[in-house]
């Protein structure tokens, strides 16, 4: 069986509206809330909790212009590369210092615009560690977007839930934010397949302004062809045409169970996705042929990503979350500092 197989979960009704291209959200994503409904809000306030203490100014920067012209704040200068920089930009006091041609940058008073893609299908309604996929997707964006609101930026989502995207408006501030977070938790579970590439695209054609894209998911497809485990991907050129023009950060979503089987003789899988079920008795050979499929396919999509050109950041439900965003944010920071101090094609 594939590597999206687990138990089969008790599924809900699925909401009956549907969102359209460029139109306003739909009907909320939600499902009747239960009598303790301070228990969403409680849950909300200690994930905002967590992330403003470790990871509040990780994530966090200057928004340069991306247009040339005056910004509100100077920024730092370097050194002059013709037929790159506008000389109108030059900076005169330090050339004349150092007799070498500097330029300085401008950081523009702009607000970032981010947008995030939240798979909530079928296949994440599993987990058997700490916690379950959907939790595990709905504390990546609530971190993301606890820090954009935390500057001023814009945060909008798209919601894949079984075959329809629902979109909520970016807005600024926590209620919002808020509010996006609680319809995530109270959305019911969902059936069918998704369609991944799609909800890329729709998002991609629906905000042409630069800014910061998100997609969580962990990028299982029943499309994908198991004979070329190294080919193009279903989602894997909307993601690189949205790349071409965004900053894009994937972040898949793991749980242990979709690595490895455990030792427990028959089992009952089932795909939640098309309803396949097969019984199977987990041998040591078939556990290990299982292993190595799941390695192979967790391979192709970092391989993939690569292509595309976005930042990959995988979380796994049976590690720190937390310390994971730290540590890839931490990386891409030096890497960017490496990459001024030494940059490509440049001599020693």
């Amino acid at each position: 069986m594939t590597p999206r197989q687990g138990p089969r979960q008790p599924g809900r009704q699925t909401p009956r509206s549907r969102s359209k291209r460029g139109s306003e959200p739909p009907a909320p994503l939600t499902a009747p809330v239960a009598p303790g409904a301070r228990a969403p809000h409680q849950a909300l306030r200690r994930l905002e909790l967590t992330v403003v203490r470790k990871l509040d100014g990780l994530l966090q920067g200057g928004h340069q212009g991306l247009l040339p012209g005056p910004g509100s704040e100077p920024g730092d200068t370097r050194v002059y590369v013709p037929g790159e920089d506008d000389v109108r930009r030059m900076d005169w006091a330090v050339t004349a210092r150092t007799t070498v041609p500097h330029v300085r940058d401008l950081i523009a008073d702009r607000e970032l615009e981010t947008w995030a893609l939240a798979d909530l299908s079928a296949s994440m309604d599993f987990g058997t560690a700490d916690m379950d996929k959907r939790e595990l997707v709905i504390s990546a964006v609530g971190a993301i977007g606890f820090l954009a609101s935390r500057i001023g930026d814009r945060f909008g989502a798209y919601l894949l839930h079984g075959d329809n995207v629902h979109r909520y408006p970016a807005r600024t501030g926590r209620p919002a934010l808020f509010a996006l977070l609680q319809s995530m938790l109270a959305a019911p579970r969902s059936a069918g397949v998704t369609d991944l590439a799609g909800a890329i695209e729709l998002m991609a054609a629906a905000h042409r302004k630069r800014g910061m894209r998100v997609v969580v998911s962990d990028f299982l497809d029943p499309l994908d062809n198991p004979a070329d485990p190294f080919g193009e991907r279903p989602w894997e050129r909307p993601i690189r045409r949205l790349a071409a023009r965004h900053q894009v950060l994937a972040v898949e979503v793991i749980d242990p169970r979709e690595l490895e089987l455990p030792a427990v003789g028959q089992v009952t899988l089932s795909d939640p996705e098309t309803g396949r079920v097969r019984d199977i008795y987990l041998t040591a050979r078939i556990r290990e042929r299982y292993a190595e499929v799941a390695a192979l396919q967790r391979e192709s999509t970092m391989i993939a990503l690569r292509r595309s050109g976005v930042g990959h950041l995988v979380l796994r439900t049976d590690r720190d979350w937390v310390f994971d965003i730290a540590q890839f944010a931490l990386h891409q920071r030096r890497t960017a500092h490496l990459m001024r101090r030494h940059p490509l094609g440049a001599g020693k």
